[in-house]
């Protein structure tokens, strides 16, 4: 089985409007990209993800071996719908669909939500208040519509028993934890704030966070690399 992992990033001047209260502007897209370079270092280090792709303007923000999908307009879950598509007829017997804004996604955490949602061919990861959705696992090219948005976790299970499949749903520390809105990143200062303070801080302090490169990656033969130091200093 071939399982492709699939995100969608806006560029780093648009995203994140929300913290805006908080944050400044810079700050926020200094935030984009530390999260987005952590979630990448996560699915590198993933035994059961075998490649990624990117829907994106912002090509500049990928590291080399990740695949630059075009955005084709519409919206997010018309650009997932057709980046799915798209890995399909690239030869992915399975896609993984997740956000890049979970900074305590680990490796572990996207092998076992992977293997688990074999079991039924669809899985689904609920945040941490249980109303959204921060990632979907689909085997198969069976038709499936994302619904990601507003209550888009109970979006997402009618729409499952729309297409008459069982979605099995998985909970997992790093797939429930992402940042929206203020109170999410209070939260996560709260618990795992080195990251954040980091990226929040000077544009030095980015290169000198916790999140150091691993000297090579699984990937690096093949080649499929990345840098977490290039993210930051080039995204």
């Amino acid at each position: 089985m071939t399982c492709w992992a699939l995100l969608a990033v806006k560029p780093p001047h648009l995203g994140k409007s929300r913290l805006a209260s908080v944050l400044s502007g810079a700050q926020r897209e200094r935030l984009i990209r530390v999260m987005l370079a952590r979630v990448l270092d996560a699915l590198d280090a993933a035994e059961e993800i075998d490649q990624i792709a990117v829907v994106t303007p912002a090509t500049e923000l990928l590291p080399r071996g990740v695949i630059a999908l075009d955005d084709p307009g519409g919206g997010l879950n018309h650009a997932l719908g057709a980046g799915r598509r798209a890995l399909i007829a690239r030869g992915a017997d399975e896609v993984l669909v997740l956000h890049a804004d979970l900074p305590s996604l680990s490796a572990s955490e996207i092998d076992s939500f992977v293997r688990q949602g074999r079991h039924t061919g669809l899985a689904l990861a609920p945040d941490r208040h249980g109303h959204g959705t921060n990632a979907v696992f689909l085997a198969g090219d069976g038709d499936f519509s994302f619904r990601f948005g507003t209550s888009s976790f109970t979006r997402h299970m009618d729409e499952a028993a729309a297409r008459a499949r069982e979605a099995t749903v998985i909970n997992l520390p790093g797939f429930a934890m992402d940042i929206d809105e203020p109170a999410d990143l209070q939260h996560f200062l709260g618990t795992e704030g080195s990251l954040l303070e980091s990226a929040l801080g000077t544009e030095g302090s980015l290169l000198e966070s916790p999140l150091t490169p691993r000297s090579s990656t699984r990937w690096t033969p093949r080649p499929r690399n990345f840098s977490l130091l290039h993210a930051v200093e080039h995204g």
